[in-house]
Order: structure tokens, then C-alpha cells, then sequence
């Protein structure tokens, strides 16, 4: 029997929008749970395909799943593999290749070959114990060439089928609670057509909610709006859609203003990590409509702020910004010290959850 859908997103998610750090290699780097709690993030991606080889699914199953494995008690969502296939093999053909099978990977100085297909894709993200899955897809760079897109929609529909199926068939086991979500990723590139194509076949096949794919960005840097509002129109508002690697504040607050409800990106902690802390400008957070005029980051390794005493943000309650200044700031990314990463990298999540709750309290972001 076919499933139902199910298009409310996870208990914890009922507001949106909400921005998810990425745990790709089962943590968010320089951080704890207690800290993601605290900056009141309610979901994390991580992924299942370097989960997979460090340190095995198995192990993680061992030892009771991917939430206990992360200390997490919240919503998880696991990414499928399909961006590894893009940053790994198509940047370097020596790291596998893909087929209408799978994608095939061989591991760095492993002369062992890796398949890993749309079935085994969905069972290694059930089996973790995952709130969101995605289907595998065929992910490309906006400037690939049309015949490359084509391609790559067409694979993404036919893995995005078997996906459903194997889905479908571990939800009929009854072995699990509440049962987990299944998003499908809408591929196309620029090409308006085939994002069209793409999208009004996986409406057909049926999945929880719908990913936007293929790089958010241009070769320039600029976020390709036109391409993310048009798949947000041709994906009825009733499903929810996530943004996939959109992590930019001005980003995401665009794309929450097209309807979009759910982000992932590791730039926010990795920007943290090199210095670059988030601020709101002005004497409150706010969101204004000129977008450049509510958005001002903090390069905290600037000389002048060697003896500034005050606090990064005035209006934020992460640790960072409720204990030290930025001097003592500055000086812990000067020396290097292992405690800047952990506060710098709260505070910028921080700053992020503040910005999703000011887009939640706002008519535009809601579908």
C-alpha cells in the first residue's frame, strides 16, 4: 500500500523557519550538545556517507543511534552522499565515478571499491535513526554544461524512485516510532525546463518534503535566486522545502522570504572558526529591507579591537558575549586558543537562531 504522507515536519520544527548546523562528521566541530541547546538550535545535519566510513554505521547503531552518538536528544536530519559525489568524484575522477547504479567511491589510499546505491543510501540513514532522510541525487554545479543537467535530473528521478520504494518497504516492518520523513531533491542546474521536469516527477513519486539541489550559488558567489524562487513555486506551499547548503545570513533570509523553511551549511561555524563573528547592526536584532543594513560582521582579528571592552554583541546571551570582550577575544584568535573556536562558533549559531526566530515572527516567513 502506498505511504501516507506525512508533510508536518518533526515535533520540535513546527515554527519555521529554522537553520541547522552541519554535524558532518558526527559532531559540529568545536562545540558540544549543551552548547547547540543553549544557542537554541532544535535540529543538526549530519551525513551518512562519512558516518559510513568513520567510524561505520554499525558503530554508531552500537551504540544506540545517531542522536546518543551526537548527545543529541532533538532532531537529526542526514544528508544522503549525493553532495560527496559532486565535491569528490566529479572534481576528481580518481575518487570513483557515477553510474545509473550508484555512485562508486574508492576511499583514499583504498584500492577498495565503495557502491553506494539509492536501497543502501535509505538503510544506512534508517538505520542511524534519523528524523529527516533524503533521497540520493545526482548533484552539479549551475554551470555544467545542459547535457550534464539532463543527465543528472534523469538519475536523480530514477534514484529518487528506488529510494521511495526502500523506504516504503522499511516503514511496512513496523519496527520503528514515529515514522521518519522522506525529502526528495529537486536537481535542474539554471535550466528552468528541467527543474520543472524534475520537480513534477518527484511530486508524482511522493516524498514528506523537497530539497533545493545542485550549488545555491554562481561562479561569481551571487545566490541564484531565480532558480530557488521557481522551485519553491513549482512545489505546492503545503510541502515543506529546505534550502540545502544555504547558510549566509542575507541568504537565508532571502530564500526564507521565497517560503523556504529549513537551511543546512557549515559557513556560519566556519566563518566563526576563522574570525568572521555575525552581528546584528543597530541597537536591536532586526531583519531590515534593505538587507545590508541589519547584517554587520566582526573581523575580530582587526587590531582595533586589541583593547576593546566590550562584549561582541550587545544582544546576544551566548557565553561569548555574556563573558568576554572583544580584546579577549581578539587575543584568544591570535594565540590560537582552542576556547575561541568553541565560543566564536556559539556565538555565530546564536546569532543564527536569533535570526530565524525574528523571520518566524514575521508574516514572510511563513509559506
Amino acid at each position: 500500500m502506498p505511504l501516507t504522507l506525512n508533510t508536518a515536519l518533526p515535533a520540535g520544527l513546527e515554527d519555521t523557519p529554522h537553520f541547522m548546523p552541519d554535524a558532518t562528521y558526527g559532531t559540529v566541530r568545536a562545540t558540544g550538545a549543551d552548547d547547540l541547546e543553549r544557542a537554541d538550535i532544535r535540529i543538526v545535519m549530519t551525513n551518512s556517507f562519512h558516518l559510513m566510513m568513520r567510524p561505520g554505521i554499525s558503530a554508531v547503531r552500537s551504540l544506540g543511534g545517531v542522536k546518543a552518538f551526537l548527545g543529541w536528544s532533538k532532531v537529526v536530519a542526514t544528508d544522503s552522499g549525493g553532495f560527496q559525489a559532486y565535491s569528490l568524484i566529479r572534481q576528481n575522477s580518481r575518487y570513483g565515478r557515477v553510474t545509473k547504479e550508484g555512485l562508486v567511491f574508492v576511499p583514499e589510499n583504498d584500492s577498495k571499491k565503495l557502491l553506494l546505491t539509492p536501497e543502501k543510501v535509505i538503510l544506512n540513514q534508517w538505520r542511524l535513526g534519523s528524523d529527516i532522510l533524503f533521497c540520493l541525487d545526482d548533484c552539479t554545479h549551475p554551470d555544467d554544461a545542459a547535457s550534464e543537467q539532463q543527465v543528472s535530473v534523469e538519475r536523480t528521478i530514477a534514484w529518487a524512485k528506488a529510494c521511495k520504494v526502500a523506504f516504503e518497504q522499511l516503514v511496512g516492518r513496523g519496527d520503528v516510532g514515529e515514522r521518519p520523513r522522506l525529502f526528495g531533491v529537486v536537481q535542474g542546474g539554471r535550466d528552468p525546463a528541467l527543474r520543472r521536469r524534475c520537480a513534477e516527477a518527484l511530486l508524482e513519486i511522493g516524498f514528506d518534503g523537497f530539497g533545493y539541489g545542485g550549488w545555491p550559488i554562481d561562479a561569481e558567489g551571487e545566490l541564484l535566486h531565480d532558480m530557488l524562487a521557481l522551485t519553491r513555486e513549482l512545489i505546492p506551499r503545503e510541502f515543506p522545502m529546505h534550502a540545502l547548503g544555504v547558510g549566509h545570513p542575507e541568504s537565508v533570509v532571502k530564500c526564507a522570504r521565497l517560503g523556504y523553511q529549513l537551511f543546512d551549511s557549515a559557513l556560519p561555524t566556519r566563518d566563526a572558526r576563522r574570525g568572521r563573528l555575525y552581528t546584528f547592526a543597530g541597537e536591536a536584532p532586526h531583519i531590515a529591507s534593505a538587507l545590508r543594513d541589519w547584517f554587520q560582521p566582526v573581523f575580530i582579528e582587526d587590531e582595533r579591537y586589541a583593547r576593546d571592552r566590550r562584549p561582541l554583541s550587545e544582544h546576544c546571551r551566548s557565553l561569548c558575549c555574556t563573558r568576554y570582550s572583544r580584546g579577549t577575544l581578539r587575543h584568544l584568535k591570535v594565540i590560537e586558543e582552542g576556547l575561541f573556536n568553541r565560543l566564536a562558533t556559539v556565538h555565530n549559531l546564536t546569532f543564527m537562531s536569533q535570526l530565524t526566530a525574528l523571520l518566524r515572527a514575521t508574516p514572510c516567513a511563513s509559506p
